[in-house]
């Protein structure tokens, strides 16, 4: 859950122009800073006044046990994702935002047959041993949990390095959370 303000409360512009019609889905490795980007994302384009909805496609996929042959829960998560983009576009969401994992070309087309809208993707790339420092912090206490993370890290970094499933790539080593959304902005074409 965000911290962020009701939409109401949020500060800045009514309305903006009107926004042409898209998702940006962030990749990148486990502790690559996926969800708190989108969420700064989401903090900017309120700023400016674009209409838009943040995703956490963790969430949508988040209920125990995994079906065998999904163990990441990919078929609910997409069948979530088409109803909450399409509910978030009824209700004026210009924009989508969402953090997740793209691991190959056939899971980029269910994801951009999910939403509705074009689909740009920006992958945030970050060193695995940076990756692997963040996550220590991130599950500092559960053992399991962290060692997990800590293989996947690597090993997911390569999937993405060799799936080339992005349209963009924002490397965010020494960058604060905000100067990484706006690079994803820039990078993507949604800075205007």
């Amino acid at each position: 859950m965000t911290s962020a303000p009701p939409p109401a409360a949020v500060p800045g512009p009514v309305a903006a122009a009107p926004t042409e019609p898209g998702a940006l889905l962030l990749t990148g490795t486990v502790g690559a800073g996926k969800s708190t980007t989108a969420d700064h994302v989401g903090e900017l384009l309120a700023e400016r006044g674009v209409p838009h909805a943040v995703v956490d496609l963790d969430e949508l996929r988040r209920s125990w046990p995994a079906p065998p042959g999904d163990p990441f829960q990919q078929d609910l998560e997409l069948e979530n994702l088409r109803a909450v983009a399409g509910v978030y576009r009824r209700r004026g969401a210009a924009r989508l935002v969402l953090a997740g994992v793209l691991e190959d070309r056939a899971a980029r087309a269910a994801y951009a047959e999910a939403v509705g809208v074009p689909l740009t993707v920006c992958r945030l790339r970050l060193d695995v041993p940076a990756v692997r420092d963040r996550l220590d912090l991130r599950h500092a206490g559960y053992p399991s949990v962290l060692a997990w993370h800590r293989h996947r890290a690597g090993e997911l970094h390569a999937i993405l390095e060799d799936a080339r499933v992005e349209d963009a790539v924002v490397d965010v080593e020494g960058l604060a959370p905000v100067e990484v959304a706006e690079a994803v902005l820039r990078a993507v074409g949604w800075d205007a």
